[in-house]
Formats: structure tokens, C-alpha cells, sequence
């Protein structure tokens, strides 16, 4: 069962690595309108319709997950605390550029700091690099900021209040199936060796396929906004 579960992570990150030219740089249409309802539905489906949205709020909680620490006393208190900051802290900073973007206003450079958002989200998963908790929220925080621009941009003429709540749900379920994956290949006191090299194998799989990723958007976004 856990095999299949990491093979299935590999192959579906690979497709994201694949799929670049349908990620969240314009080619995808989105139509807007309508009752608040359907502004709940449209927000909900935009970060799962920008592989490149999709990709960066999964990193987010599979870097939480690989690298949460327990506490001072050796509690799981500690790694719950750790494994939730920076998800928290992109979804709230996620909402601010959202609210930003519905509001009008543009900010260069968010396609470059989109790609480079998966690139060094890419690099933290696939080394399983550790940060401070504030400093890790920072880092996040920046990147969720022209994420949110650039949904709040494509949000206009929704209902504000029902686009965000889509949003917000949709980006919470992404970050908590980012840190179940990341939950099921951190263990790696249980089983066997084979096992534990399984999951640090398919951790650093998914790691440097959302950095290839985030490198194949990033040229291509530099120059188109400069």
C-alpha cells in the first residue's frame, strides 16, 4: 500500500513537471460572473486549475511536514506548532494579495516570483532543508503574496466574499494533503531500511520535479515581464 502510494506521488509530480505549458501564465481561461455560489465554485477551482498554484501550496505543506520539529521535551506538540506556521502564513498572506489583486492592484515581476516560488519550494522538499519557524513563515509569506495577486487579478467582477472563502478552503485542502504526503515519507524510524530510503527517494523525486518545474517557467516569465 505505501509503495503504491509513493509511486503514485512520483507520477503525479512528474506530471506537473511535465505539464508546464498548462500552468498558471495565461494560457488558462477562467470565466467570471454570475452568483456568489458560482464565485465560491470558480475561486475554489483556481488553485487546482494553475499547475503552478497547485504545485507551490502542496510544496508548502510537504516542506512543513518533511521538516517539522519536535519540541524541547520531545512532545509531537512541537511538530504540530512547527508543521502549521507555514502553512498558516501562506494562507493568510494568500488572502492579503488576493484582496490586493481584487482591489486593482499590480505588482511586476509576479510570474517571476511565481516560478521562482516552485524552484526554491523544489530545492527545500528535495534536500528537506529546515528553517526557523519565522524565518520559514517569511519565505513563504513573500511567495503566497504574488500568488494571491495573481488570483485576486483573475477574481474581478466575483462576489469578493464568497471568491475568497473558495479560495481559503481550497488552499487549505492543498496544504493539508501537501502534509499527509509529506507525514507518510518522514517516518523514517518505522520500517525497514528499504522502506526508509523509499521515502527519502521519493521526497527528493518530488522535490527536484517541482524545481525543474519552476526552472522551465522561470526564463520564459523573466522575459515576457521585462
Amino acid at each position: 500500500m505505501r509503495k503504491t502510494l509513493i509511486k503514485r506521488t512520483i507520477l503525479a509530480t512528474l506530471g506537473l513537471a511535465s505539464s508546464a505549458v498548462l500552468a498558471h501564465t495565461g494560457e488558462m481561461a477562467h470565466a467570471h460572473g454570475g452568483d456568489a455560489m458560482s464565485s465560491f465554485f470558480q475561486a475554489a477551482l483556481h488553485p487546482l486549475t494553475g499547475l503552478d498554484h497547485l504545485a507551490a501550496m502542496v510544496s508548502v505543506g510537504l516542506w512543513s511536514a518533511l521538516t517539522a520539529r519536535h519540541g524541547r521535551d520531545g512532545s509531537s506538540r512541537g511538530v504540530s506548532r512547527t508543521m502549521w506556521a507555514a502553512p498558516a502564513a501562506f494562507a493568510a498572506t494568500l488572502l492579503v494579495g488576493a484582496l490586493l489583486g481584487l482591489g486593482g492592484l499590480k505588482l511586476p515581476g509576479v510570474e517571476p516570483m511565481i516560478a521562482a516560488s516552485l524552484l526554491i519550494l523544489g530545492l527545500l522538499v528535495c534536500t528537506r532543508t529546515a528553517l526557523p519557524t519565522l524565518a520559514g513563515g517569511a519565505l513563504v509569506s513573500g511567495f503566497a503574496l504574488f500568488h494571491g495577486l495573481a488570483h485576486g487579478a483573475e477574481l474581478a467582477g466575483t462576489h469578493a466574499a464568497a471568491a475568497l472563502t473558495g479560495m481559503a478552503l481550497s488552499t487549505a485542502g492543498l496544504h493539508a494533503l501537501g502534509i499527509a504526503i509529506g507525514m507518510g515519507l518522514r517516518n523514517s524510524r518505522a520500517g525497514t531500511r528499504g522502506r526508509q530510503g523509499a521515502r527519502q527517494w521519493a521526497s527528493r523525486v518530488a522535490g527536484a520535479c517541482v524545481a525543474v518545474f519552476g526552472a522551465a517557467l522561470l526564463t520564459p516569465a523573466v522575459a515576457n515581464a521585462f
